[in-house]
């Protein structure tokens, strides 16, 4: 087990949504609040040794929920440019993991994360979620996986290393990912 407080949370929020339209889809509301906040809110109490927040066009104000905002200038760069960014802030300070959440992901829980700390056995852990079938994010990678996570490049992101790593089971509805309209109409009908 890594320990919550030397872990730090890399949240994803520069994707392109070209899937989702013209709109910001971090922004489009869900039950009162901006889709993106769902998962800072269920992961504020989680007492990680820093916040980041890797942004590229959202307006939404991320500092004033306890992130340190880094930009992405380049987000065609894909999700790899955005996890480089993360990682790279995270060395600085020194961690023992990152924990890398996606903003398009709200209905992730603080108890699946915890899950996943829970379940990594040492510094070159990778654990990743999964539906039982595909393992997706949230994942943790230990402090011996930042190299080759700095070696990513395109948007597959950690893609491989997440279906090689070790996987923690989540309800198939925790794990929504917002990438479409209809993704989000999906969601709205489970509330």
């Amino acid at each position: 087990m890594i320990a919550v407080e030397e872990c730090v949370l890399i949240l994803l929020a520069a994707g392109r949504s070209r899937r989702f339209g013209d709109a910001d889809k971090l922004q489009e509301f869900f039950l009162g609040k901006p889709l993106a906040y769902h998962v800072v809110t269920a992961l504020e109490d989680v007492p990680f040794k820093a916040r980041f927040v890797v942004c590229s066009g959202t307006e939404l104000d991320f500092a004033s929920r306890g992130y340190a905002v880094l930009h992405n200038h380049n987000p065609d760069d894909g999700m790899s440019g955005s996890v480089k960014l993360g990682v790279a802030a995270a060395r600085e300070i020194g961690c023992a993991a990152v924990v890398i959440a996606l903003a398009d992901m709200p209905r992730v829980t603080a108890t699946h994360i915890h899950r996943l700390l829970e379940a990594a056995t040492g510094p070159d852990a990778v654990v990743a979620s999964s539906n039982g079938i595909h393992s997706s994010p949230p994942a943790l990678f230990g402090v011996d996986q930042f190299e080759a996570l700095m070696m990513l490049s395109g948007d597959e992101g950690g893609r491989a290393m997440v279906r090689a790593g070790r996987h923690v089971i989540a309800p198939e509805a925790e794990l929504l990912d917002i990438d479409r309209p209809e993704d989000l109409e999906r969601l709205r009908a489970l509330r």
